[in-house]
């Protein structure tokens, strides 16, 4: 029989698969001076965020699907406005790259993500510097650092400009931990783009009017509704579908989805655009990385199960006798009608039901979305 529970999972991580590879390759399309031939990334990227602004404003304004949280001026100030600008530059950098190399390129350069995410933590003391980490980090570099020497139409512009794109989201992510988290904060997709989304148009909006307004005016602009409205509801299903595969499976899931899909596009972006070549040096150098990165991914899935004390037999004995001893002075039930309840169902009336995979997921999963928020990182 099928598990119904298994094949949903495994749906919700193909939507998540395809939905951030196409925006990738959907993005590069419509940057791209070969393709679409729209050069202006800040401005595509403030289509998305003026898009998800107004979507997340009807969902939570007009048509109530879900209630704002208790944000304060001192939170919004302090929390919302540095967390939006660190984003606004993530998407800025990172799209801008795309003018220069190619997305098989970007995807190994997107190895970097743990190292400077690392770095950042420790430079703001939320992590301490460990010798097993650095040395992981250091792997990852010297194989970004091969993968970057192997590649053909090496770019040092557009390397910058991504390398720069993933420090200022590595800043996102721990800000996000260290002012939201400890406030007590936590934001769905929906709230949270309602929040950052028009706050991050504002910060985009000034280096688009120095930057790409003066050439939009004198340029020919080819503007097609329909490509940029389809362009941003990807984007937004994108950051859903996160939410929903992390709500589902858990952010390590997510993690290792994340590696296949940057196989996937690798792989699909030689196919799509055929200037983009991969040698066999870049492969080694991606794979070395990737050594890397599953090794600080095994480190960190170790200290978090050495921080979680495992319940004693009799202290668990104890507790769920407190809670049937609880629940026998409200309701009594029927043994007999439990007998043929429990012969149904195949299952004892003693016995305890344990899910294994629940210690994996979060008693909130909302407060995933602090943490990841990888919504627009490949936007």
């Amino acid at each position: 029989m099928i598990n119904r529970s298994l094949v949903l999972t495994y749906l919700y991580l193909l939507i998540y698969i395809t939905l951030s590879s196409g925006v990738i390759l959907y993005n590069k399309w419509v940057l791209s001076p070969k393709y679409f031939n729209f050069p202006f990334p800040i401005t595509l990227t403030m289509i998305h965020m003026g898009f998800s602004g107004a979507v997340a404003f009807f969902l939570i304004r007009v048509f109530k699907v879900v209630s704002p949280v208790k944000m304060t001026f001192s939170i919004y100030a302090t929390c919302v406005i540095p967390i939006s600008a660190f984003f606004a530059s993530s998407l800025w950098f990172g799209n801008t790259a795309y003018l220069h190399i190619s997305v098989a390129f970007i995807q190994m350069l997107k190895a970097l993500m743990p190292v400077a995410t690392f770095v950042v933590a420790v430079l703001c003391g939320t992590d301490k510097l460990r010798w097993d980490v650095f040395l992981n980090m250091l792997l990852v570099s010297v194989g970004v650092v091969i993968s970057s020497y192997g590649e053909i139409h090496f770019n040092v512009i557009g390397t910058v400009y991504q390398v720069t794109g993933i420090f200022a989201e590595a800043l996102r992510l721990v800000l996000t931990q260290v002012l939201l988290q400890k406030k007590g904060l936590t934001l769905n997709p929906i709230t949270s783009l309602y929040y950052i989304a028009p706050c991050s148009f504002m910060f985009l909006f000034i280096p688009w009017y120095f930057l790409e307004k003066p050439g939009m005016e004198v340029s020919q602009i080819q503007f097609n509704f329909w490509i940029f409205f389809s362009n941003a509801v990807c984007a937004l299903l994108l950051n859903f579908s996160i939410f929903l595969v992390i709500g589902r499976t858990g952010a390590v899931t997510v993690r290792v989805a994340g590696v296949l899909k940057d196989w996937i596009l690798i792989a699909l972006s030689t196919v799509i655009f055929p200037e983009s070549i991969i040698t066999g040096l870049n492969i080694i150098g991606y794979a070395v990385a990737l050594c890397g990165v599953v090794l600080y991914n095994y480190l960190k899935i170790r200290d978090v199960r050495s921080t979680q004390i495992p319940e004693s037999v009799p202290e668990r004995i104890t507790k769920d006798w407190k809670l049937e001893k609880k629940s026998s002075d409200v309701y009594k039930p029927d043994i007999s009608n439990d007998d043929d309840e429990s012969g149904k169902n195949g299952n004892s009336s003693g016995a305890v039901v344990i899910d294994e995979e629940a210690p994996l997921i979060p008693s909130s999963r909302l407060s995933h979305i602090g943490r990841t928020q990888q919504s627009y990182r490949n936007v």
